[in-house]
């Protein structure tokens, strides 16, 4: 069926059944897009209606508070949907939001004059991460292994939290060695220059969907109804973007944040480059998860054996899979 016809008649037409919840709880980002928000301003979600609790500070903060049931849905990287799985979390990925191409990517970065020049260089380093345990900890990890690292020498590079918005400055003022930045921050880093990247996920791994949105295990059995609404809802938000002529992306989001009046500045919205999600509609691959877990076994994080991934997502609900 082509695109058109799949989001024109996207929004569902009978309630949800008694008994089953309509209103489904989340956390946004700051002065960003969540796809359950861009699908609510596209009619995309039929009866659903999201309620906004508040911003996150982080994936792995969001899963572990749709585990606790403060929130409905949540969304992080697939290498901390592995570690909450493998800790017991009854939690189930069931469609992907972001990830990295050649538009939209993490990047390991170093001053133009910084003598850092390759993996070689990066022993007893220190680089700046948003979270520890999470995306960029696990890219780094798989980046120095391929150059050789043994676990200890591996142990040796100083990850360092830093607030995504003090990134950049960090760097420039020598507080870090290397700063991973992504999107707005990213971007803007690079306009005015003095910067450049040691490497990026996707010139490491290629293009791939890096994170998902879970549902807690429970709350899907209590409410398929609305389980495969949202989620296809979701599923059609992302193939908006990935079919849609890049400047109507950025006006939309643009429009939508301004819109909902929580005082953010709506100029990041313009850095938007591409959702990095690979698969059409958000549609998840096994390798999306067993690349972490490979890394993760490896390390020493998760048993052999622990997690099952073809246990931990499904596609069911997504109408483009």
């Amino acid at each position: 069926m082509p695109t058109a016809a799949v989001l024109s008649g996207c929004a569902a037409s009978s309630a949800a059944p008694r008994g089953e919840t309509t209103d489904v709880r989340y956390q946004g980002w700051s002065g960003q897009l969540t796809f359950p928000e861009l699908a609510a301003d596209l009619g995309l979600l039929g009866d659903v209606r999201l309620e906004w609790i508040g911003n996150t500070t982080s994936g792995p903060q969001d899963i572990q508070a749709t585990v606790t049931g403060d929130v409905d849905i949540g969304g992080a990287f697939n290498g901390s949907i592995l570690r909450l799985v493998a800790a017991g979390a009854p939690i189930t990925a069931v469609v992907s939001y972001y990830g990295s191409d050649a538009l939209s990517n993490a990047g390991y970065f170093v001053l133009d004059e910084s003598p850092l020049r390759g993996a070689a260089d990066l022993h007893g380093v220190t680089v700046g991460m948003n979270t520890v345990g999470a995306h960029h900890q696990d890219v780094l990890g798989i980046y120095l292994r391929r150059n050789g690292f043994s676990d200890s020498e591996i142990r040796d590079v100083q990850p360092v939290v830093v607030p995504p918005v003090s990134s950049e400055q960090a760097l420039r003022s020598g507080q870090l060695d290397v700063s991973t930045m992504t999107g707005a921050i990213s971007e803007k880093a690079k306009a005015r220059g003095g910067i450049r990247p040691l490497f990026t996920d996707f010139e490491l791994l290629g293009a791939f969907s890096a994170g998902c949105y879970v549902l807690r295990d429970e709350f899907i059995a209590a409410n398929p109804s609305t389980t495969r609404a949202l989620v296809a809802g979701i599923a059609k938000a992302v193939r908006w973007t990935q079919t849609r002529p890049y400047p109507e992306v950025v006006a939309r989001f643009t429009d939508i944040i301004r819109r909902r009046g929580r005082n953010e500045d709506t100029k990041t919205a313009a850095y938007w480059r591409s959702s990095g999600v690979a698969g059409p509609g958000g549609a998840i691959a096994a390798r999306e998860f067993s690349l972490w877990l490979e890394r993760l076994v490896d390390s020493g994080v998760i048993r052999p054996g622990a997690v099952d991934v073809s246990r931990i997502h499904t596609n069911e609900f997504n109408p483009f899979a």
